[in-house]
């Protein structure tokens, strides 16, 4: 145990690492309730996406702990969830199993990148402004889906003029009532009068959420999600009835279905038929592997900086060693191997999670905590069956909060200066009004070569930036004549 983990070498103890990693397991195991109710609007069995984020989450952490020997777990990241099912399906309206191809494919492009250390001129070519963008963005994004999962904002478009995007009707989102707009039809915003259970329920879950978070509760995601669903069931939000076809073993023939469909003909053999659509699985492939990276080195360097996980040695071995020695080379090697697993299991992508944040802070410094973590992980397989039991109403308050504390990043931003403001606005504004992450990157891309080239500053936009947005560029074009 010593010679694996090096406990005296961090300060710390068997117990110690113990505690910590249940501490983060009872932080982390809400996402396992949340990430069916997103994905499975696309049409995977639930059940199946249920267990394939609890495979992937026990691969990655285990994976992290042993090899990169750091108290970080990863599970499927909610902004991916998102972007996913609201973006990828419903907006550019691929199947779900090519949209699996396209998480693959993230992971195998990380991979390479990580690999060949080209994720050091990305990380040194764009601005950190921008990046901080990116995060808030992917906020405001998070943010709204939870708003419209609850009921608590609702957008009435004319039944008379109903927008459709591959022939799938687009409506009730923000997207598709816009273009309901811009089409001449009729669309009323409207605050939720709160006369109906559902969103009752969610703003009382949110009330609790809140008061268990600001109280700093440990698991308090998880209690809320388990109160709110209890609450529902006097209400008759809750769905109580757990019938056939809900067990362990039918959930395990479920992820039989889903396993592998990313790396079959109706997967990655159908990703590239035709050049609209191969245009826009490059543009999101980039997209989603660009937002990943940046997810996962601010959570790395976030908590392992301050914590001493990450010593100055490691920091100055990740900016300038072209081996992989350091605990940050390997964590980001981890990371990007298990978004390529969960592309074939069944999931989105997955992240290093902030909520590591609660292990750390109980003492957690080696991959020992992993190790417990991931063995809370493979016990949620037990409650496989009560996945259709949790509402709406009880995870997507957890989607408004998450979304409020990724929105954080905005304080990074020099609002004060229109040089600065105006590609970080457009950034976020465009990603979460547009649906569409990719969007919101290309348009803060964008904006930036152009405030840079009338300022006569053309020297201080990357070669990777002008590369990159040239790529947005021309799919723009390409899609004008669709």
């Amino acid at each position: 145990m010593e010679k694996l983990f090096q406990l005296k070498e961090n300060k710390t103890t068997v117990r110690r690492e113990i505690v910590a990693g249940i501490t983060t397991f009872v932080s982390m195991a809400y996402i396992f309730f949340l990430n069916p109710q997103i994905l499975g609007q696309t049409g995977i069995p639930t059940q199946a996406v249920f267990l394939a984020a609890i495979l992937v989450a026990v691969f990655g952490t285990l994976f992290m702990g042993l090899f990169a020997n750091v108290p970080f777990a990863l599970a499927p990241g909610i902004g991916m969830q998102a972007y996913f099912t609201y973006t990828i399906v419903f907006g550019f309206g691929f199947t779900w199993q090519q949209a699996l191809a396209i998480v693959f494919l993230v992971g195998v492009v990380d991979i390479v990148i990580t690999l060949t250390h080209g994720r050091r001129a990305i990380v040194k070519g764009i601005p950190a402004e921008l990046k901080a963008a990116i995060g808030g963005g992917i906020g405001l994004f998070v943010t709204y889906i939870g708003l419209k999962n609850a009921g608590f904002i609702n957008f009435i478009v004319d039944p008379g003029n109903i927008i459709t995007l591959n022939g799938k009707p687009f409506t009730g989102e923000l997207h598709g009532a816009l273009n309901s707009i811009l089409a001449g039809g009729g669309v009323t915003p409207e605050l939720t009068k709160f006369n109906t259970s559902s969103p009752l329920l969610a703003l009382i879950g949110f009330i609790i959420l809140v008061v268990l978070v600001l109280r700093r509760v440990p698991g308090a995601f998880l209690i809320s999600l388990i109160v709110t669903t209890l609450i529902g069931i006097p209400m008759g939000v809750t769905n109580t009835h757990i019938g056939a076809g809900t067990s362990v073993g039918h959930a395990f023939g479920e992820l039989g279905h889903v396993f592998g469909q990313s790396l079959g003909a109706q997967g990655i053999g159908s990703l590239f038929s035709d050049w609209h659509h191969a245009s826009l699985a490059l543009v999101t492939i980039f997209a989603m592997g660009l937002s990943g990276l940046f997810d996962a080195i601010g959570t790395l360097i976030g908590i392992g900086n301050q914590t001493g996980i990450f010593s100055k040695q490691d920091q100055k071995a990740f900016d300038d060693s072209t081996g992989f020695n350091s605990k940050m080379d390997r964590a980001l090697i981890v990371d990007t191997f298990t978004t390529a697993f969960a592309g074939i299991v069944g999931t989105s992508n997955t992240t290093t999670f902030i909520e590591s944040a609660s292990g750390v802070a109980a003492g957690a410094r080696t991959g020992l905590a992993n190790i417990v973590t991931a063995a809370g992980f493979a016990l949620m397989i037990l409650f496989a069956p009560f996945v259709g039991v949790v509402p709406t109403a009880a995870t997507s308050p957890l989607l408004i909060l998450v979304g409020i504390m990724m929105m954080g990043e905005f304080k990074k931003i020099s609002w004060e200066s229109l040089e600065v403001a105006l590609p970080a606005f457009f950034t976020s504004v465009f990603m979460a009004f547009s649906y569409s992450i990719s969007y919101g990157i290309a348009a803060g891309f964008i904006f930036f070569i152009i405030v840079k080239f009338t300022l006569g500053k053309f020297k201080e936009v990357s070669p990777v930036l002008l590369i990159v947005s040239a790529f947005f560029l021309l799919n723009f074009i390409a899609l004008a004549f669709v």
